[in-house]
Parts: C-alpha cells; structure tokens; sequence
C-alpha cells in the first residue's frame, strides 16, 4: 500500500527521513478494524515524529499521522479518533497514563489504509466531506476541548488566541466566534491577522502587543515565544490553557505573577471520542467548518510537509489519498 512514513529520525533536518513509497501491510492486533483511507491531515505531530519526539528509532519504518476519514470494510463513512488507549482502559482515554497517538505505537494515518479498535470509528457525517472530517480528530478535537471542557471563561467573555493561522488556534477562533465568546488573537503576520478577522475573531493584535485590556483566558499552543505576554494579558483569577509548545517549553513560569493574581495554568490534550462526536454535532448544527489551507495528493505529502515547517500555513494542509 501507499504510505508516507518516517525511516531515519533527524532533530536538525527532519524531513531528511520522510518518504512516500509502497510498504507492506502492517500485522493487525486482534480487534482491529480497517479504514480505505479518503483523506489525512497534517500536524505539528508528523513534524515531531520525524525528530524522533515519541517515536524512538526502534519503532521505524512507522506510518505518520494522526487524522483521517474514510471508509470501512461494512461500507461505512467514519472518522478515526486518534487516541489509541490501553485494552480495557475506561473513562477519559486522555487520562490513560498508557495511551498512545496512532503513529506513536501503531502505524498512522497517511495510508491507503489505517488499522485501528473498533472503539476509535465513529461515523461521518453526511454534512461533512471527508476532507472536513480529516481536519477534526488532532487540533479541531484540540481546540474543542480546550474551549468547552477544560477552559472555566463562559460564552460572553473575553479570550486571546495566540498565533492565529496553525490549525488548533483558527479551530479555536471558529468556534469560540460561533459560541459567542469575544475573541482575540495575535499573529506575527498582518496577513494572518486579517483573516483570523474574517474566520470571527473580533479584534487582532501583533505578537507581543500590549492590550487594551486583559482577558479572562488566553489559549496558547505556541510555548516559549507567547508565554510571558499569555500571562500578563490575564485579569486576576483568569487561566491560560496550553496545549502544546511548538516554539519550545517555556523559558520561565513566572510563579510570582502566577501566585500573586491567582492565576491558573491548565494543560489540556487532545480529546476524546465523546468530545470528537460533539465536536461534529456542533459542526453540523452551526454549520461552521474547518479552514482548509489546501488539499494535496498524498503522493505531494513532502511538499505540505515543508510548507508546515516553514511556518507558511493558515488552517489545514488536507492531503487526498
């Protein structure tokens, strides 16, 4: 079968160990049901599997990506939930200290065809093109989680989105607008500011910029470069909710404005499969949809991949398979 995968880790040129080429099938678990692969979606993920982040060099060759809709073997449109947790693990698979990403232990999304527990499909909707449906399993389940679940800011407050255009910050401004939050963001590019405003956002600022007032919660994906000024942007008492750190960890807490305003720092990942099917009865019921930045054929995975590296995204690079 076709497969984009990773056979050699490079921390300083990761996609040195990417490739496209046909690779056996994989040996399945018991249990595990087929997916024909329709579409994928790129993440942050896929570039930190190819830096071995995760993915130790004994697990290679391993199939990349976490996203994917498709079809199964009973003709069945679905959506593959990426969380792979313990057999017999109940509850949050978040909280499953044994869980794992599909492409972490078991080979991932961007392939003909993805093995996965029957327990990770849930269906397609109709209203939903199997490119929509790839974007939502890593950051519009992300950012869905993140808002609704873990964020305390009520519909009707004030958040800040830094680093508006990667694929969890435009899902968050998307639905928190469609929530009725008033949304912030901040982006190094004015051309990304301009369309954070055009998916709903209702004021943008510079990275970095000081604002007109501080803010009940701020959502940052982006770590060392958005830390400092995530915290100052809060009101006393309010939160900042991280979920990742694409710039790198960072560099201070800054536990005395932390204590001193009370404020809480809350560590949200991905979502699970309850929140993934609210995820898409929201989708439907509003009518809002994922930002798709563009749609490759699998066989130009290298391309999308360069362009996430180069930080030239807004939304989602969908590749077709």
């Amino acid at each position: 079968m076709r497969a984009a995968y990773v056979d050699a880790i490079s921390k300083d040129d990761p996609l040195a160990g990417l490739k496209i080429a046909e690779i056996a099938e994989p040996q399945v678990p018991d249990g595990f049901r087929r997916v024909r692969v329709a579409a994928s979606s790129l993440n942050h993920h896929d570039l930190w599997s190819l830096r071995g982040v995760g993915l130790p060099e004994e697990r290679l060759p391993m199939v990349l990506g976490c996203d994917a809709a498709g079809t199964d073997d009973d003709g069945n449109e679905v959506i593959v939930h990426g969380v792979v947790s313990s057999p017999g693990w109940r509850g949050d698979e978040t909280l499953d200290p044994k869980r794992s990403l599909l492409s972490e232990r078991y080979p991932g999304t961007m392939a003909d065809y993805v093995w996965v527990p029957e327990r990770n499909l849930l269906p397609k909707p109709a209203e939903l093109s199997f490119e929509e449906a790839a974007c939502l399993p890593t950051s519009w389940l992300t950012a869905y989680r993140m808002l609704f679940t873990v964020s305390p800011a009520a519909p009707g407050s004030t958040i800040l989105v830094q680093g508006a255009g990667g694929g969890v910050a435009t899902a968050l401004i998307i639905l928190a607008s469609a929530a009725g939050f008033r949304v912030w963001a901040t982006s190094r590019s004015e051309d990304k500011r301009e369309r954070a405003l055009d998916l709903g956002a209702a004021a943008v600022f510079d990275a970095g910029a000081r604002l007109p007032e501080r803010v009940d919660a701020v959502f940052d994906s982006v770590g060392e470069a958005t830390w400092a000024h995530s915290l100052k942007s809060l009101v006393p008492g309010g939160a900042v909710i991280t979920c990742g750190a694409t710039s790198g960890p960072a560099p201070s807490a800054d536990l005395n404005r932390v204590f001193f305003l009370q404020l809480r720092v809350l560590g949200s990942t991905m979502g699970t499969r309850d929140e993934l099917v609210r995820l898409t009865r929201f989708l439907v019921g509003t009518g809002v949809r994922p930002i798709i930045d563009s749609v490759m054929d699998l066989d130009d995975a290298a391309r999308g991949f360069s362009r996430m590296l180069n930080g030239d995204v807004f939304g989602k690079i969908v590749f077709r398979h």
